[in-house]
């Protein structure tokens, strides 16, 4: 897998439905247990809630779980589940919160109200496409730091860290679709004396 899309940061919405209280919550995480103690976080602060509907979705096994946590079968767990695959993410956990107002909202209005629910808090966390990235380093003299330094971003890649010694190390990630071209790159400014060298592999934001 090159990449996948997932929840930028944390956030929580809130909107009001028929006087029902809707607080929705989304999180990135990358295991199960982060998506548990996240629902569990949930549940402690809003213990005196209705519900606490959940619904994650992990790479990592391929795993989708989901709760109604007392809602009828299908109606609020399922709904939640269903916006996170139609918005493609993965690696990201959702809590949806309710505060039953005294009017009934019907098996649609409770699907409508969860999906819609979800969808608020996702939009204001942000989607951002995670890449299957190279770490590496590339080591040089100080006269070509200021080519390089600038090489990188130019063609995708972002500086993590430089240390300066009796030559300059460059640490930096880059997708790994582009580490060819950076090599290529290297070799037409030093005419063939510079090579990034691979210390890893990750997915990060670029």
């Amino acid at each position: 897998m090159e990449g996948y899309l997932t929840i930028k940061h944390k956030s929580v919405c809130e909107f009001t439905e028929k006087r029902s209280r809707f607080l929705g919550a989304v999180s990135p995480v990358k295991t199960e247990d982060e998506a548990i103690e996240f629902i569990d976080a949930r549940r402690k602060e809003y213990w005196n809630a209705t519900h606490n509907v959940y619904a994650y979705v992990l790479r990592e096994g391929q795993i989708r779980r989901y709760s109604d946590d007392g809602e009828p079968q299908g109606t609020a767990g399922l709904p939640v589940l269903n916006v996170l695959i139609h918005e493609k993410l993965t690696d990201c956990v959702a809590v949806i919160t309710r505060y039953f107002g005294g009017v009934l909202l019907g098996t649609g209005g409770l699907v409508r109200a969860y999906a819609h629910s979800t969808k608020l808090a996702v939009d204001q966390g942000g989607i951002i496409h995670m890449q299957l990235c190279i770490r590496g380093v590339i080591k040089c003299d100080y006269n070509m730091y200021g080519r390089i330094s600038s090489l990188l971003p130019e063609i995708g890649g972002r500086i993590c860290d430089t240390q300066f010694s009796d030559c300059v190390e460059i640490e930096f990630i880059i997708p790994r679709k582009l580490m060819n071209i950076l090599n290529e790159k290297l070799t037409q400014i030093s005419s063939g004396s510079l090579k990034a060298e691979e210390i890893g592999q990750e997915y990060a934001q670029v």
